[in-house]
């Protein structure tokens, strides 16, 4: 049963390319703070390390997962599946640890309807311009245009979930992106003062969708 020592949930979610694994990895060094590792049936990109980036797992056990129902959350991405089991999470929470997930808007979506009795709180990161997104995306281990070219078209169509999120945040420096989330994590905790202009991102937003 949850109590008032429990941790709590933040999701961060973005278009792909906009930085949500960079801050989520930077924000895991606060006091307390535990990143939730996910499954994933994709192949691992050249820096990343099995089972401390993802647990990398082939089809059949990510199926057999979904069947005994172990997730927490799950969704199809470009292809592959992703996906968060619900024990290492609660068990987490339980002990008092702050869990950060990186996960995008469909598993962001299937955590909040399952209205688990932790505090959850919710981000999503957006780019400053499209501009910076595709020079982002063309200078990461894509050098397959054609995977540019669809993660470009996907993000017209992902950046419209931005108001079902808590808040939502530009990340146009890194520091300041990560140094306004935190910011945001404390009023949130402590009830106080919350420096966030919902005007200024919907403009934002309508900048990046016109």
């Amino acid at each position: 049963m949850p109590t008032t020592n429990d941790g709590i949930m933040i999701i961060l979610s973005s278009p792909s390319g906009a930085g949500k694994t960079t801050l989520v990895k930077l924000l895991s060094k606060l006091d307390n703070f535990e990143i939730s590792i996910s499954h994933t049936t994709r192949k691992p990109r050249e820096n990343e390390v099995p089972n401390k980036d993802y647990y990398f797992v082939k089809e059949e056990e990510f199926k057999r997962l979904i069947k005994n129902e172990e997730f927490l959350e799950y969704a199809k991405v470009f292809n592959n599946l992703y996906g968060t089991t619900r024990t290492p999470v609660i068990d987490n929470l339980n002990k008092g640890k702050n869990v950060l997930f990186d996960i995008d808007w469909q598993g962001a979506d299937q955590i909040k309807n399952k209205k688990l009795d932790y505090k959850l709180i919710t981000f999503f990161i957006l780019p400053p311009s499209k501009k910076v997104l595709f020079e982002r995306l063309s200078n990461r281990d894509m050098q397959d245009k054609v995977i540019v070219e669809e993660r470009m078209h996907q993000f017209s169509r992902d950046v419209l979930h931005w108001i079902n999120y808590d808040y939502v945040v530009i990340n146009d420096n890194l520091e300041t992106c990560y140094s306004k989330i935190s910011n945001l994590i404390k009023a949130e905790l402590t009830n106080g003062s919350k420096d966030y202009d919902i005007e200024f991102i919907r403009s934002h937003v309508e900048k990046l969708t016109s």
